[in-house]
Parts: C-alpha cells; sequence; structure tokens
C-alpha cells in the first residue's frame, strides 16, 4: 500500500510538472521573447489577416512576385506538411522540373534555354516554404514591374529592402519572404511605402 501511495504521489508530481508547469513556463518565455513568432507569424492588411511569414502561400496573378512550388496536395496545406520523396533519377520529378522551368521562362519572358534558379522550380523538403533566393525575386522583377507599371529599379530596390539576411551574417543564406514582398509591393502601388 505503501508503494501505491507514493507511485500516485510521484504521478501527479510529475503531471502537474510536466503538464501543467512546464508547458506554461515555456509559453509565458516563448510569449515574452519571440512573440511574433509564438504567434503564428499572422501578418495583416489593416483588420483582415492575410497569411503567415512561416507558410508559403500560393500566388499566381502575373503582377505578384510566385514562390517556390509546394509538393502538398492542395499547396502549402501546414496540415499536411511533406517533401514528394521523388528521387533525382525519377521521371516523373524530371517532367515537373521541365515543365515548371518553361512555365517560369514563358510567365517572365526569358529565353528557352535560359537558366532558372532551382528554388523556383524545385519544392522544398516541408512543401512549406515561404522564403526564395534574391535571384529568383530579380528574375520575376521585369514582370512584376510590367504588369504594375511600376519602373523596374524600383521594383529591384523593394526588393533589396526586404531581402533578409543569414542569422549573425553567418548561418543561412540571403532570402526573400514572398508574402512580406507582395505586401510591400502592394504597399508601394497605393503609395504608402
Amino acid at each position: 500500500m505503501v508503494q501505491l501511495k507514493r507511485s500516485l504521489l510521484v504521478f501527479v508530481w510529475l503531471s502537474v510538472l510536466c503538464g501543467l508547469v512546464y508547458p506554461l513556463a515555456v509559453t509565458v518565455i516563448a510569449q515574452s521573447l519571440f512573440p511574433t513568432l509564438s504567434n503564428a507569424g499572422i501578418l495583416k492588411k489593416g483588420d483582415t489577416i492575410v497569411g503567415s511569414h512561416l507558410i508559403g502561400q500560393s500566388f499566381t496573378r502575373a503582377d505578384y512576385f510566385h514562390g517556390r512550388p509546394s509538393a502538398i496536395d492542395p499547396p502549402y496545406d501546414a496540415s499536411n506538411s511533406g517533401g514528394s520523396n521523388l528521387a533525382p533519377s525519377s521521371a516523373k520529378l524530371i517532367g515537373q522540373v521541365q515543365d515548371r522551368a518553361a512555365k517560369v521562362r514563358r510567365e517572365n519572358g526569358l529565353d528557352g534555354n535560359a537558366p532558372v534558379p532551382a528554388d523556383l522550380i524545385l519544392n522544398s523538403a516541408s512543401g512549406l516554404d515561404p522564403h526564395i533566393t534574391p535571384a529568383s525575386a530579380l528574375l520575376q522583377a521585369r514582370r512584376v514591374a510590367d504588369q504594375r507599371r511600376i519602373p523596374e529599379p524600383d521594383i529591384e530596390e523593394l526588393i533589396k529592402r526586404n531581402t533578409e539576411q543569414p542569422l549573425l551574417k553567418i548561418w543561412g543564406k540571403e532570402r526573400v519572404n514572398v508574402l512580406r514582398l507582395n505586401l510591400a509591393l502592394d504597399m508601394m502601388k497605393t503609395g504608402h511605402q
């Protein structure tokens, strides 16, 4: 009976510690130190939620920058994260890459053999990547400038202002968040930026 009482006491103590105290402490610390990240990185346009800067979105209109392809169906569904798991030698993957490269060239008025940055034609491992490389954004600058009737140098400057640097200038690479870039583009069009 003594062992049962001890076991129940340890069970209750660990349940309170691991099920209540620890999650509450982690939540308070996260909300204090990283409020945007701990609240899903929600971005708003006025009072309307337009998305999260942590999860990619599908932009298909010619007057917006396009992001990485998503391997999941429906695209960018955060409840179904994952890559395609296709091998580099897969005929299906090779066909997808060729089709995507042709589409990027066609949409942006490039020659049939013009190089296309890999992040515009290959899925990310999660299928949710919200970033593209600055080269991918610059490749789309002329199309967006023409569609919006904004001088291309202004679009290039907008890309430069929205390019995120590696963490501590060491880890990662330069990247552009597509949702933030498109929101800045909308602000530029309306004269608020």
